[in-house]
C-alpha cells in the first residue's frame, strides 16, 4: 500500500477524531459554565433579548455584510473570476446562516466558494478566492484588537507587548522566508509558493485593492463590535465602553476558536473576561448569549436566500447548487465567529 493510499484512507478518520475533539470540548465548556454558574446566566440572556437589540443587530448585519461581499468581490476579481456584488451579498447571507446553524462554523464559506467557482466553472479558484477573502479580514481584525489592547486597560494588559512582538517576529519571519525561499523549480513547494505569491499580489495587493480590502474589513470588526456592545447592554452590563471595548475585541477573536454553530469559547472567554475585569461571569454569559441571538437572527436573510434558490431549483430541474460538504477541509477558519 503507497504512502499516498493510505494518507487518503486515513484523511477521513482524522476529520472525524476532529469533529468529536470540537464536540467535546464545546460540551466541556459549557459543561464547566453550568456547572460553576448554573443555568441562570443562559436563560436571562434569553429573557433580556429584545426587538430593539435584533432591529440593531439585523442592521449592523446588513452594513458588515455587505462589506464583506465588497471584499470578496474585490478578490475574486483580482484572481480573474467576475462576482456582481448583489449575488456577493446574497450568497454572502447564504454563508452566514449556514456558519452560525450547522457544526463546524466554515460549512457556509465552502459551499459559497463551492457555488461560485461552479458558477465561474472553476472551483479551485472560488474556494481560493473565499479563502483569501476570509484571511485579509481575519489579519485585519488581528492587527486591530492587537493595536487596541496595546493601549487601552484590560485583563490581557501585561501580556500584549509580548504578543505584539511575536506578531512582527512571525510577520518578518515569514517575510524572509517568502525572499529566501527559490521561486524556480518544478517541486510541489516550488509551484505552491508561486501560486501563493500569484493570487497575493493579484488579488489582494493590486492597484489599490489592498486599501480597499483593509477599509472593508476594518468596518466589519467596528459593527461586530457595537453589535456585541449593544449586546453587553442588553445583558445589563453597565460598565464604560472604554472597559467593555477590548473585552469585546477578546470574544470575538477568541470566537474563531474552534466552535460548534459560535457555541463555546465564545461564552467561555466572555465570562472569564468579564470576570477579570470584575463585571462578574454570570453577566458574561448572558452577554455572550444575548450576542449568539442576534447574530442568529440578523443571518436569517440567509435563510431567505436557501428558500428561494431551492423554489427556483425546484422549478427550473436538478439544482446546481453543491451538496454542504461534511468532510470538506478548507484553508479559511472558522468558526461561528462572526465573519470578520
Amino acid at each position: 500500500m503507497t504512502a499516498a493510499v493510505r494518507l487518503r484512507r486515513s484523511t477521513p478518520s482524522r476529520r472525524g477524531a476532529w469533529r468529536w475533539v470540537r464536540l467535546a470540548a464545546t460540551a466541556a465548556t459549557l459543561g464547566v459554565l453550568v456547572w460553576r454558574l448554573g443555568t441562570s446566566p443562559f436563560l436571562d440572556g434569553l429573557r433580556t433579548v429584545d426587538g430593539g437589540a435584533l432591529a440593531a443587530a439585523a442592521g449592523l448585519a446588513l452594513l458588515t455584510t455587505v462589506c464583506c461581499a465588497w471584499r470578496w468581490r474585490t478578490v475574486a476579481r483580482g484572481l480573474g473570476v467576475d462576482l456582481p456584488l448583489g449575488a456577493a451579498v446574497a450568497a454572502y447571507y447564504r454563508s452566514l446562516f449556514l456558519n452560525v446553524t450547522l457544526p463546524g462554523g466554515v460549512v457556509g464559506d465552502v459551499h459559497r466558494g463551492i457555488s461560485h467557482g461552479r458558477d465561474t466553472s472553476d472551483v479551485g479558484r472560488g474556494l481560493r478566492a473565499v479563502a483569501w477573502e476570509r484571511s485579509a479580514g481575519q489579519v485585519v481584525q488581528i492587527v486591530l484588537t492587537v493595536a487596541v489592547l496595546l493601549v487601552v486597560p484590560s485583563p490581557v494588559e501585561t501580556v500584549m507587548p509580548l504578543v505584539a512582538l511575536g506578531l512582527v517576529a512571525a510577520a518578518a519571519g515569514a517575510a524572509l522566508a517568502a525572499r529566501a525561499w527559490p521561486a524556480g523549480g518544478g517541486s510541489r513547494w516550488a509551484r505552491l509558493r508561486r501560486a501563493v505569491a500569484r493570487d497575493v499580489r493579484a488579488g489582494l495587493l493590486a492597484g489599490r485593492a489592498w486599501a480597499g480590502v483593509a477599509l472593508a474589513s476594518a468596518l466589519v470588526v467596528a459593527g461586530h463590535a457595537v453589535t456585541f456592545l449593544i449586546a453587553a447592554r442588553t445583558a445589563g452590563a453597565t460598565a464604560p465602553l472604554s472597559q467593555l471595548l477590548p473585552l469585546t475585541l477578546l470574544v470575538l477573536l477568541a470566537a474563531a476558536l474552534p466552535n460548534v454553530a459560535g457555541w463555546g469559547p465564545r461564552e467561555g472567554v466572555t465570562a472569564w473576561a468579564f470576570s477579570a475585569a470584575g463585571l462578574g461571569a454570570s453577566r458574561g454569559v448572558a452577554t455572550a448569549v444575548v450576542y449568539g441571538v442576534m447574530v442568529l437572527v440578523a443571518s436569517l436573510p440567509g435563510a431567505v436566500v436557501l428558500v428561494a434558490a431551492w423554489v427556483r431549483d425546484a422549478r427550473s430541474g436538478p439544482s446546481r447548487e453543491p451538496q454542504l460538504p461534511g468532510r470538506l477541509a478548507v484553508v479559511a477558519r472558522r468558526d461561528g465567529a462572526p465573519d470578520a
